[in-house]
């Protein structure tokens, strides 16, 4: 899967989760998958593989990776010491377009994205513009000093206030610092990513 361009809220009603964003209000009116006959369309129960595999691409979407990289990421995690599962969401959350959502510093992973690519992103003093760049404890993240009156950027911290433990962030200098890595009950992400680990394990 390439970086998805296509129809957010068809991607939400396929999961019937906001998981590309959205207020919620298609989901509310069209709450089934989509599909030529909608809701009339009888479904079949869905295999063990079926439900794997739908969990990994919720997870490629959530995150908006392709699938070279997701394989790379889950085999990082699966050579890494701990609970893969654990693991491979850890590694999702310290890639830095994610850090920059989280921050607020974007209002979504994908505008993330392209600050980080457009070269308004810096960690520790250098300009970072590689999406998928691993941030680690300690680093500091913080937006270049010519973008920090960019419209979308204050836009954003405006429009939320949401915190996590595992980060820090001064609105006042638009510079944050990654304190750890989140344990799973931190991430508030719907992703069972045991099914993923089970799906790679075939």
């Amino acid at each position: 899967m390439a970086r998805y361009t296509g129809p957010k809220q068809r991607i939400n009603r396929k999961f019937l989760e906001p998981i590309l964003g959205g207020n919620g209000k298609t989901l509310e009116k069209k709450g089934y998958p989509p599909g030529m006959h909608g809701m009339m369309k009888k479904r079949a129960k869905q295999s063990e593989y079926a439900v794997q595999l739908a969990e990994k691409q919720k997870a490629k979407y959530t995150y908006g990776i392709m699938e070279r990289q997701f394989e790379n990421t889950f085999e990082r995690a699966a050579r890494a010491k701990g609970v893969t599962g654990e693991v491979l969401l850890q590694l999702l959350e310290s890639r830095l377009d994610n850090v920059v959502y989280r921050m607020g510093i974007a209002p979504t992973r994908r505008a993330g994205r392209q600050f980080v690519s457009h070269k308004h992103i810096t960690v520790n003093g250098s300009v970072i513009n590689i999406p998928s760049y691993t941030v680690k404890p300690g680093d500091i993240i913080g937006v270049r000093e010519r973008s920090k009156d960019m419209d979308p950027i204050r836009n954003s911290l405006a429009s939320g206030n949401t915190t996590f433990q595992w980060l820090e962030f001064d609105r006042n200098s638009l510079q944050g610092r990654f304190l750890a890595l989140p344990e799973r009950s931190q991430i508030p992400e719907n992703i069972k990513e045991q099914l993923i680990v089970e799906l790679y394990s075939k």
